[in-house]
């Protein structure tokens, strides 16, 4: 997937990988920020907290 993001300079590949991970049985997910979020209940419960976090991150950006 070519697409550029608005701190990069130059366009370039960027790969979706799985973010959700389970460490010790509890479900996680991975940020761009290198931030891991959770535990979570269920992948369910991930998805929404996904969404969530997501929305803030756009909140954040349009507030700076």
């Amino acid at each position: 997937m070519y697409g550029m993001r608005a701190q990069d300079n130059t366009p370039a590949t960027h790969f979706r990988s799985d973010r959700m991970c389970r460490v010790n049985g509890e479900l996680y997910f991975s940020t761009r920020e290198n931030t891991l979020e959770g535990p979570f209940e269920n992948m369910e419960t991930a998805e929404l907290k996904i969404q969530a976090y997501i929305a803030r991150m756009l909140l954040l950006r349009t507030n700076q």
